[in-house]
């Protein structure tokens, strides 16, 4: 089995919709797909629907934008019950990220070329509006060439044009994941490419609270990050899972170029306690 457990579709920051991320994933080989959409599961019946069409599991989950102490930390949460206190939290985040965006694009068009109309123009339906979108507009405009080049200068934390938002403490976060039968796994923990991340006792304060897994096997570690993820892993006896965090044409990561053990995987299904199952094309 090939096994893929991180993606995004336009329903937040990726290109594609959530029916052709799943048949693209089925054309990559992969057995199984996760739909992990930025602070939404609007892409969720979609990628059910395309599931059962092109003969693949899709394993329904999010990635939750979480912060410690001004560091962005992202959880992903699989197969959450869609009510309760968690989702609260991503609406309010998503509402934030949405008045975040407006105030950069605000602040952008005193200096270049860009309208928070453009910005829209960029985006899927239902989409939760982030830095993304106001890349490609910054692209289509002629302002930057690609979405890095953005982030590297005009929508980077240290930026000029930062405008921040509501994120949960990741500690919080695990604990509602967790209060809605899904699994909680920390997506790419150590990837300091990124920016800055957080050390082993902040991991350690989310495994107390009933973090279960971590994301070792991503573009954005190094050898030595995975062998540190794999090890403190087996330390606590966490899920190990590998992913290609896919964006579409937003980002170079391809499906699949990183996958979950098969062992690891249906560990993490059996983890969950909620009615949301996995749904089963094959």
């Amino acid at each position: 089995m090939r096994i893929d457990l991180h993606t995004h579709s336009n329903r937040s920051d990726g290109t594609t919709s959530p029916a052709d991320v799943v048949a693209e994933a089925a054309e990559a080989g992969l057995d199984v797909v996760a739909l992990t959409d930025h602070d939404t599961t609007r892409g969720w019946d979609d990628a059910a629907d395309a599931a059962r069409r092109v003969g693949i599991d899709v394993v329904r989950g999010i990635e939750i934008s979480c912060r410690h102490r001004g560091i962005s930390i992202h959880l992903l949460a699989y197969l959450p019950a869609p009510e309760g206190e968690l989702f609260d939290e991503m609406e309010r985040a998503r509402e934030s990220r949405v008045t975040r965006a407006e105030r950069m694009v605000e602040r952008l068009g005193r200096d270049v070329p860009i309208t928070y109309e453009q910005v829209l123009a960029q985006a899927g339906p239902d989409a939760t509006i982030g830095r993304p979108h106001i890349a490609d507009a910054l692209v289509a405009n002629g302002v930057v060439p690609d979405r890095s080049t953005a982030f590297e200068h005009l929508l980077s934390n240290s930026g000029p044009y930062h405008v921040g938002h509501y994120a949960i403490d990741p500690v919080r976060a695990v604990t509602l994941v967790r209060a809605a039968g899904g699994v909680p796994v920390m997506a790419h923990p150590f990837a300091d490419v990124r920016g800055r991340v957080v050390g082993d006792a902040v991991i350690e304060e989310m495994i107390d609270a009933g973090l279960l897994g971590l994301e070792a096997h991503h573009r954005d570690h190094t050898p030595e990050q995975v062998r540190h993820a794999r090890d403190l892993a087996r330390t606590h006896d966490l899920l190990v899972t590998g992913s290609s965090d896919y964006h579409g044409d937003g980002k170079p990561n391809r499906l699949g170029e990183n996958t979950t053990e098969p062992d690891q995987y249906e560990r993490l299904v059996a983890l969950a306690t909620s009615d949301v199952g996995v749904v089963r094309g094959r």
